[in-house]
């Protein structure tokens, strides 16, 4: 699939995000007056900036409440609903916060499990796919929601848990690049199957479905080199898992050190959300004669 910046940044934004949401919703780090406007702000911040940014991939931005209107069937329009009912429901926990004051801690425990339920609902909409088969695995939300938990450890200064979830978010990582390659294979997607052909014998292709580029092979079509591809998943993995698992055993936790671990996290969860996508195979590659590894 072709990795579109805009929802690179939407799935990492909002995903950290409402990671360290969810951490302050817990009472994992109790701050008040300035200290909670900033941390709370940091985490409504990169929470809409993440949503804010998926909008720029859409055809016509301007039809994106429509995104509220078909909850009974799309996951999208459930993590539409998910991630507005957790801003809405974290927003007494920050105000309160902020003026020093305080709320019965269900309260918080349930917002925490909306911003759960947020990350779930975003990763669902790629896990969902069977034409897809890297995406559609359990391993998809696992990863969404190992990235969320971690950013969110490691923002809210939580690093005796923020290094556990290191370790596992890394374990992660590589059984997703492991189990994903085989994925397109084991669902035993063909040009006969995808045609419905396959009975009459081997079905080949005798010349392309176009003549020059269209929106088929620009979207859902990208092919990356296999040794690339291996180099920027030890990048993922170092960047994303074992660098910031050594700086939390190392330094202490505070401030300035928790700011370069989690920018250092930050960029290896961007590395893994491109391989994510660019290493996607649709089914549709199919018709073009393109698979990973083929020449483009």
């Amino acid at each position: 699939m072709h990795p579109a910046p805009s929802v690179i940044a939407f799935t990492v934004l909002s995903g950290a995000g409402f990671g360290l949401l969810a951490f302050l919703a817990l009472g994992a780090v109790e701050v008040y007056g300035a200290a909670a406007f900033l941390l709370w702000g940091l985490g409504y911040g990169l929470a809409v900036a993440g949503l804010l940014a998926s909008t720029f991939h859409l055809g016509n931005p301007s039809r994106a409440l429509r995104a509220f209107t078909q909850w009974r069937t799309s996951w999208l329009s459930r993590e539409a609903w998910a991630s507005a009912g957790a801003l809405l429901m974290l927003a007494p926990l920050a105000l309160a916060a902020i003026f020093g004051g305080g709320l019965p801690g269900h309260f918080g425990a349930v917002a925490a499990a909306v911003c759960v339920l947020t990350v779930v609902s975003t990763s669902m909409i790629y896990a969902q796919l069977k034409t897809v088969p890297r995406w559609n695995h359990w391993t998809t939300p696992a990863l969404f929601l190992g990235f969320a938990a971690t950013s969110g450890a490691i923002l809210s200064g939580q690093a005796r848990i923020a290094a556990l979830l290191c370790l596992v978010l890394g374990v992660l990582l590589i059984t997703a690049f492991r189990l994903g390659d085989g994925r397109f294979r084991a669902a035993g997607q063909t040009l006969s199957t995808a045609t419905g052909l396959g009975k009459g014998g081997t079905v080949r292709q005798f010349a392309p479905a176009h003549t020059g580029p269209n929106y088929l092979t620009r979207e859902m079509i990208h092919v990356v080199g296999r040794r690339h591809a291996r180099r920027l998943r030890v990048i993922a993995v170092v960047l994303a898992a074992l660098l910031p698992l050594l700086g939390l055993l190392v330094v202490p936790p505070v401030l300035p050190y928790m700011a370069a671990i989690f920018v250092v996290h930050i960029v290896g969860a961007f590395v893994a959300r491109w391989l994510f996508f660019a290493e996607a195979e649709h089914v549709v590659g199919l018709y073009y004669g393109q698979r990973q590894g083929d020449p483009a």
